[in-house]
């Protein structure tokens, strides 16, 4: 998301702006990777900033840090650090991160369902 976008969405969470429920939801969960990074934390009970890097090998550090950022300030994600040398931190879904798996399982069995149909090779 970027930062202005960002920015936004954070004003209207905090003045209670938002019109509409979905739109919520949506503000929440966009950005090209948060759906599957949410994903994937549900697949595990926790993973490292490095397992989420080799689950994604085209999504820059700079990119993952700003998206699983979102998501902890929006209370989707736990990022845990452990006092170590060097440090070790740990990200995990929250109560509210885990409330959004029957949405994001249904995109998927929807996706699933309807690729055929807006796939390049089904295109005339």
């Amino acid at each position: 998301m970027t930062d202005e976008l960002r920015r936004d969405v954070k004003r209207r969470l905090l003045n209670k702006e938002f019109h509409c429920e979905k739109e919520l939801t949506l503000s929440l969960i966009s950005g090209k990777w948060k759906i599957s990074i949410i994903y994937y934390l549900s697949e595990s009970k926790s993973l490292r900033f490095s397992d989420l890097q080799r689950l994604f090998p085209k999504i820059t550090h700079k990119v993952l840090s700003a998206q699983l950022r979102e998501l902890e300030e929006d209370g989707i994600v736990h990022r845990e650090v452990f006092p170590e040398v060097p440090p070790r931190v740990q990200y995990s879904l929250t109560e509210t991160g885990k409330s959004l798996l029957p949405i994001i399982h249904m995109m998927y069995e929807w996706g699933k369902a309807n690729i055929g149909t807006y796939s390049t090779s089904s295109k005339s």
